[in-house]
């Protein structure tokens, strides 16, 4: 497993998940333009849609400091294969990160898959489109 400080933030949070239904637990971490560090890990409720992905968990914290861009990702879960951010959080990733940004899903065994936004989400909807 590649030994990032970024991956090593995911991995140091993912075990404070708090996946008291699925056991699933993820950690994410993501850079911004000026070398900050935010993580999040995801919070179940057992109402399920009710739940914040740790994508979203270090999106928020980003936004909380007051950077709203990304320079890099990494997640980080208990799985037999890299775990891809889920549709919405793709979708939260394109709105702080250019398409080239690197997202490297790892798992806790050691695998890894680095892909970019751009491929995680290609024909993503964009602000582009709201322009009149």
């Amino acid at each position: 497993m590649s030994d990032t400080p970024l991956l090593d933030a995911a991995r140091a949070v993912q075990p404070k998940a708090y996946a008291p239904y699925s056991n699933f637990k993820v950690g994410a971490a993501l850079r911004t333009p000026s070398g900050a560090v935010f993580s999040g890990c995801n919070v179940e409720n057992v109402a399920y849609p009710e739940g914040t992905c740790a994508e979203a968990g270090a999106i928020a914290a980003m936004a909380a400091a007051g950077e709203y861009r990304i320079t890099e990702v990494a997640v980080i879960a208990d799985s037999p294969s890299p775990v891809p951010p889920c549709g919405g959080c793709r979708q939260k990733l394109k709105e702080f990160a250019d398409p080239d940004v690197r997202v490297t899903m790892a798992t806790t065994g050691g695998a890894e898959l680095t892909m970019t936004v751009a491929e995680l989400l290609p024909g993503a909807f964009g602000a582009e489109h709201m322009e009149t």
